[in-house]
């Protein structure tokens, strides 16, 4: 009798989008009889993260713990590099996986070159073809796609960007994103167990780096405006902890009767408020992906997306952020019911929540 080899898999979180987008692949991991998994975390996000492993069940076993107060991209990516090169040494891992586009799978990529050592990409192949737009993710993510040996790409066009990169064909495979399985699993749990949530008609969420300055204050001077039109309305924003997002933020916003600023939401939180809303107002890529799932129209406060299916299926709309093209698209929302239900109808591009078990799948065939 032959018995297969037991493969020494780490799985990588480090900011509160990568533990959502990664646990059901971590749940999922953890239940094959084949793979001996260790999660984890590079600790780019610190308090965010532990409520977050709760609410999905999982554990991180070690935690590199690499941020220190303000400190610079360079600066992250040299400390991230080496302390992943080390815990590779140190641990022999056969694969190493991670998600998206941040600093951490940037660096946890280019280790496992260096090492050696296949890397497997979550939401591979997202592209906007900007290498400033988004900052500087759009370079992680082209970084960690030509080091990969496995591309789990969410959408068909992802999967198309990577071959014409000349990806291997037999290293790309359409899983659909993790982060529907996320919603799933979450809006399984709500349902379960009633929690209390904000019940705001708009949700805002604005956090990215490239709209630092006068672009994030161009779009809190519209939603405060648009507040002034519309009496009866309300909107949330949780306001990131960065003091570029804070400032402005509670300069202009604080203090209005119909805008409540709250703490960063807990992810369950979060789901609840985008459940609520009659729209969302957001600067997020997570977001662009939940919200359609959920039956919600989106404007996003960007130039261009690395995810334009949204876009094309006409469940979010580009809208940028000035201030007079934000309130144009919040008032047809508000006063035009056909429009509104045109993108309200739901369905996403994005996935049908058996990512996870797809990526599982293709592992356990090629390992």
């Amino acid at each position: 009798m032959t018995t297969r080899a037991i493969r020494k898999i780490i799985c990588i979180i480090g900011t509160r989008p990568e533990v959502i987008k990664m646990a059901p692949v971590i749940r999922t991991l953890r239940e094959q009889p084949h793979f001996d998994l260790t999660v984890l975390c590079s600790g780019q996000h610190r308090d965010l993260l532990a409520p977050l492993l709760d609410w999905f069940e999982i554990t991180a076993n070690d935690n590199l713990d690499v941020m220190t107060e303000n400190q610079s991209l360079a600066a992250l990516t040299s400390r991230l590099t080496a302390s992943f090169d080390a815990y590779y040494a140190a641990t022999r891992p056969e694969l190493v996986i991670a998600q998206g586009d941040t600093t951490t799978v940037m660096c946890a990529a280019l280790a496992c070159f260096y090492r050696k050592i296949p890397f497997a990409h979550v939401e591979a192949g997202l592209r906007t073809f900007d290498l400033q737009n988004p900052f500087p993710e759009e370079f992680n993510r082209l970084v960690a796609g030509h080091l990969a040996s496995f591309h789990f790409c969410p959408t068909p066009r992802s999967a198309q960007n990577l071959l014409s990169e000349r990806a291997a064909p037999g290293a790309v495979h359409v899983t659909g994103n993790t982060v529907i399985d996320a919603l799933h699993f979450t809006a399984g749990k709500l349902e379960r167990a009633a929690r209390p949530h904000h019940g705001h008609q708009v949700l805002l969420t604005a956090h990215r780096r490239e709209n630092f300055g006068a672009p994030l204050e161009n779009v809190f001077r519209a939603v405060r405006r648009l507040c002034d039109e519309f009496p009866q309305l309300s909107l949330l924003y949780p306001v990131h902890p960065n003091p570029n997002v804070r400032k402005p933020a509670y300069d202009i916003l604080d203090g209005h009767s119909q805008i409540t600023l709250v703490e960063p939401l807990g992810y369950p939180e979060l789901v609840q408020a985008m459940r609520h809303a009659r729209f969302i107002l957001t600067d997020s890529g997570g977001v662009q992906e939940e919200a359609p799932a959920l039956g919600k129209p989106v404007l996003v406060l960007r130039t261009v997306t690395e995810r334009p299916e949204a876009v094309e299926l006409g469940v979010a709309k580009l809208v940028g952020t000035d201030t007079e093209a934000i309130l144009a698209e919040c008032r047809r929302l508000l006063t035009d019911n056909a429009y509104y239900e045109a993108m309200a109808r739901g369905g996403s591009p994005y996935g049908d929540g058996h990512a996870a078990e797809r990526i599982a799948r293709i592992l356990r065939s090629q390992l």
